[in-house]
């Protein structure tokens, strides 16, 4: 419920973004907003068919077979039934030293997990499990289908908001400037106008963050439950959060995507509302905390003792 309220928020930033650029370049708040849900289903259809081959292509991984890996094939097999899904999901490997994973795809039928070489290298089968775990529980709660309209979301405000107000400050101002009338009425429009085309951007990524942070927090408590064995992917993640290799392939438009932040700084608190994942060492201490249980409501149970806080976060 918490996800579909910041989702419907992120909209909400794109169509009062595409309706008032629209009072203001064609005198009708309408026309921008079919000018920017065009945009919005173009990029959603190429992201909805494409984006997951995108995502595998310019991360360098490669597609492997049972007999290439059998222990990473085997893992992937296991919770894949643990989790209930009803297909087994592509496997690839990136040849990179960082430890990092992430899961593609637009539908449990269409899902792909990718781990790094240098996870597999460092990782005992318990801690791969529970990375293993927390990716598949993206796929099955459909993380990857919702961060990519999410992702689409914001890249369409994004556009709308750079050349709108490339427009309004570099141009004369457009048909409302050259339309001879207007008044207070055309200054105020202009003025609300390149506001949002400034401040939309930001809290469409603020909300994105929150989304991300959201589904993160899910995957660990659903990966725990598939493998009734929180520590590992506790451990797995210490592992991670201890690793001083960069992710070479990482895109910053992916970020989102991968268990870890591939971006995160050492030091500094990755809880902010600039983070597209919730602090690590927090997330450790919550698996750590559930008190050999595996359910929803023990990692619900330790959240609120981690964080001092009665909310639930799932």
């Amino acid at each position: 419920r918490r996800s579909i309220l910041l989702v419907a928020a992120l909209a909400a930033v794109l169509l009062l973004l595409g309706y008032f650029l629209g009072w203001y370049f064609f005198d009708n708040g309408w026309a921008g907003l079919i000018i920017a849900l065009v945009i919005w289903a173009v990029m959603n259809l190429v992201a909805y068919f494409q984006g997951g081959a995108m995502i595998l292509s310019l991360s360098g991984a490669k597609k492997i077979g049972p007999n290439d890996h059998p222990r990473l094939w085997n893992v992937v097999e296991e919770m894949k039934i643990a989790s209930g899904l009803e297909k087994m999901p592509e496997v690839y490997i990136i040849d990179d030293q960082a430890m990092n994973a992430f899961a593609t795809g637009r539908s449990p039928k269409h899902a792909a997990v990718t781990v790094t070489s240098g996870l597999l290298q460092k990782m005992n089968r318990d801690e791969l499990q529970g990375v293993v775990a927390h990716e598949i529980s993206h796929i099955q709660n459909r993380d990857v289908l919702l961060m990519t309209l999410c992702s689409v979301l914001l890249g369409t405000i994004v556009i709308l908001a750079w050349y709108g107000s490339r427009v309004m400050l570099y141009s004369s101002g457009g048909r409302r400037s050259g339309s001879g009338g207007g008044g207070n009425g055309a200054a105020v429009v202009m003025i609300i106008a390149l506001l949002l085309a400034i401040l939309a951007p930001i809290f469409a990524q603020l909300i994105y963050f929150a989304i991300s942070r959201k589904r993160e927090y899910l995957a660990d408590a659903s990966g725990a439950l598939y493998t009734r064995y929180p520590e590992g992917l506790a451990s797995a993640l210490e592992k991670i959060a201890d690793s001083t290799v960069g992710l070479k392939s990482a895109n910053q438009a992916f970020a989102p995507m991968y268990i870890a932040n591939p971006f995160r700084k050492e030091g500094h608190s990755a809880a902010d509302l600039t983070s597209t994942h919730p602090p690590i060492r927090e997330r450790i201490r919550i698996l750590r905390s559930m008190a050999g249980g595996a359910s929803f409501d023990d990692y619900n149970k330790a959240f609120q003792k981690v964080s001092n806080s009665q909310r639930s976060v799932i």
